[in-house]
């Protein structure tokens, strides 16, 4: 089990042989995410909620982009939330307690990335439904399955097949458009069937 402290993050987001993103990389994500999002909703992201922010890389970058817009970062890093909380609008909580954490939702943009296979089950579940609840928008969930190739912290994850996630997404209310992106029910209902992702 990974400590997620000062050394994890040197290593993943900074040392230059070892780090799964650049800054480069980092912000050509953050930009398709919101533009994606700002295309569902037709307007500009005004929340952000970043769920397993780590030390919340992309709290800089959305402020930069979209000034106006709140942020908020949910992580398990004690490190993570003592160095970054107070800067970057970080606080301490497990991905399945995000239903219990008093958020002020409900959220334009929701963003769990690199992190749902690092999860156990039970806690995955209760997480995705609470997600499920707080999005008002689109939710960035990134989803590697076991037939995923995976580079960077492999040590910990747990492999799951797609009709696994599948079921979880559709517990907790969610609809898959494609690309990792995710909206709920009510926001579907107004969508096409090729929008939702239809195979």
């Amino acid at each position: 089990m990974s400590t997620y402290d000062r050394a994890y993050f040197d290593r993943w987001y900074r040392a230059t042989r070892t780090r799964v993103f650049t800054r480069a990389e980092i912000e050509r994500r953050v930009r398709f995410v919101l533009d994606a999002a700002e295309q569902v909703i037709e307007r500009p992201v005004r929340s952000v909620l970043d769920v397993c922010c780590g030390e919340g890389h992309w709290q800089p970058v959305i402020k930069r982009l979209r000034p106006r817009a709140s942020y908020a970062g949910v992580d398990v890093s004690e490190y993570a939330i003592e160095r970054f909380g107070r800067r970057r609008n970080l606080r301490l909580g497990r991905f399945g307690d995000l239903g219990m954490l008093g958020l002020e939702g409900p959220y334009d943009l929701i963003v769990c990335a690199g992190a749902l296979y690092y999860i156990d089950t039970s806690e995955l579940a209760r997480g995705l439904r609470a997600i499920g609840t707080l999005l008002e928008g689109v939710a960035f969930l990134e989803i590697f399955t076991e037939h995923d190739d995976l580079t960077g912290n492999v040590g910990d994850i747990r492999r799951r097949s797609a009709e696994e996630y599948d079921r979880l997404m559709r517990e907790a209310g969610l609809r898959h458009l494609g690309l990792h992106l995710w909206v709920g029910e009510e926001r579907a209902e107004g969508m096409t069937e090729f929008e939702l992702g239809r195979r």
